[in-house]
């Protein structure tokens, strides 16, 4: 469950590190981003010489949640903390590797370009 003012860490080789959530994209009633959600971050803490600087303002895919996930079959999926890949306005990645487990719903969700680059599907 994210919300604005949220914390995220960046699971990418983009240059970003952590971010701050300030927009949930999806219309005025929508209060909290969940896993396939597309916001609008801002970034607090970056790499030296890379693409991405701090106090950039950015497009980003939440890959992991705290909040847990119920699918289809019953079974409920959590992760251990709040990650975001950062992606154009076409929804494909920015960065050229994405580093943790991902899980299967972002491949239903249309971004297939994030998903072949995972190292791991949960």
């Amino acid at each position: 469950m994210i919300q604005e003012r949220s914390i995220l860490k960046v699971a990418d080789n983009s240059g970003a590190k952590i971010v701050r959530c300030f927009r949930i994209l999806g219309g005025t009633r929508h209060r909290y981003g969940r896993i396939g959600d597309v916001v609008i971050a801002s970034v607090q803490v970056a790499e030296p010489r890379k693409s991405v600087k701090k106090k950039d303002i950015v497009r980003v895919l939440i890959v992991r949640a705290r909040e847990p996930l119920r699918r289809p079959d019953g079974s409920y999926i959590r992760f251990d903390e709040n990650a975001v890949v950062l992606v154009d306005p076409k929804g494909e990645p920015i960065a050229t590797r994405v580093f943790g487990p991902m899980p299967r719903e972002l491949k239903t969700k249309g971004f297939e370009k994030v998903m072949t680059l995972a190292e791991e599907i949960v």
